[in-house]
């Protein structure tokens, strides 16, 4: 692998800007693919790319970009995109800064941007070194997410696609699930999940594996059509939304549960308004498995605190009530006399102490 030192002015690099569905994101004359596959949706907001505008005009120096050179002699961006877009956008009117956009500037002004000198570094070699080295430009500048980085891998016509449904601004997924899902859109968060769900992978190799199964696909359809059926599922089963709802692993339980034919919406619902309003339960977002699955880990029900297990310890005398043996406190355990599941509350008066052998035979029974 090569790589040289590349000195360009912004009146070359702004030469043929377009930013389009048809030809893409491309500038110096045609011959530079500002957004290649791998590269994340802009995400500069307004003060990032003022500081862009800021530092060129002050004429201080800008941080090294770095190009990877394409087999047909043209370049590709590996990092300074963000850059390079707010650099184009505002030459091309697109925004002002200090209340000025280009064409208002003074020529000499804008003579001076214009011939503002970038430093780039290029890359020359095959696919595997121009990925390695853009996996290691990103570990000391904005770390890209391990969704990104697979989508560089793997990037072809599916990519492509899935990025269109799941990454885009105002993407079809945002609009159906975003009060469902965490994570960033525009950093792949979505598509990552919607990888999840429909091939249940639990790390990296999982979703790796779906996406190598796949990268030739002509298009993503089918994986939105599935996150698209998991999130009908939910509205259809809890209809009352709440913003605990954000976040719950949806794609796991519409496996398990979206062919079940007797779940009913209003009986979920009353289970769900009953466990909202339950101060015993510390995890809110977990109601929505539990009503499902019935596994009370999901809730992280309240345990007894300190003073209550003190104040219960000491009314036994330390005598464990099954077996009747004398512990040290730090040797016991606080345990619900009657289960929180049928109705016991964390209070004293339901709290027994036992040693840890008798809690673990209780707890599995």
């Amino acid at each position: 692998m090569d790589i040289f030192k590349h000195e360009i002015t912004i009146r070359e690099l702004v030469e043929g800007f377009v930013d389009n569905a048809e030809n893409g994101v491309r500038a110096y004359a045609g011959k530079l693919d500002i957004r290649p596959p791998y590269q994340r949706e802009f995400v500069y907001g307004e003060k990032e790319r003022a500081k862009v505008i800021e530092t060129v005009m002050k004429n201080y120096p800008l941080n090294t970009m770095y190009w990877a050179k394409c087999k047909d002699g043209n370049f590709e961006i590996i990092d300074g995109q963000q850059r390079t877009l707010s650099i184009c956008q505002y030459v091309n009117n697109e925004f002002s800064f200090n209340l000025r956009t280009f064409k208002s500037l003074q020529e000499d002004e804008k003579k001076k941007l214009l011939d503002y000198k970038l430093f780039v570094y290029v890359c020359d070699g095959g696919d595997k070194e121009k990925l390695d080295w853009f996996e290691t430009i990103n570990i000391a500048g904005k770390v890209l997410t391990p969704q990104e980085l697979r989508n560089a891998t793997f990037h072809g016509s599916w990519v492509t696609s899935a990025k269109f449904y799941f990454s885009k601004t105002n993407c079809a997924a945002y609009n159906i699930g975003s009060k469902y899902l965490n994570g960033e859109m525009k950093r792949q968060a979505y598509l990552e999940t919607a990888i999840k769900w429909i091939c249940g992978a639990k790390d990296d190799d999982g979703i790796r594996e779906y996406m190598a199964q796949h990268v030739d696909d002509p298009d993503a359809q089918p994986l939105f059509s599935y996150f698209q059926n998991v999130i009908e599922w939910v509205k259809a089963k809890f209809p009352k939304y709440r913003k605990e709802m954000k976040g719950v692993p949806w794609g796991p339980l519409f496996k398990k549960f979206g062919q079940r034919t007797d779940l009913d919406s209003a009986k979920l619902e009353k289970l769900v308004a009953k466990y909202m309003v339950d101060s015993d339960v510390q995890k809110k977002s977990g109601i929505y498995e539990y009503v499902l699955d019935g596994d009370e880990r999901h809730l992280d029900i309240r345990e007894f605190d300190d003073n209550i297990k003190r104040e219960v310890y000491e009314k036994q005398n330390g005598i464990c009530k099954k077996c009747g043996k004398h512990f040290e406190i730090e040797q016991m355990h606080a345990d619900h006399i009657n289960p929180w599941s049928k109705g016991g509350r964390t209070i004293a008066e339901n709290c027994q102490m036992l040693c840890a052998d008798c809690n673990r035979r209780k707890s599995n029974i």
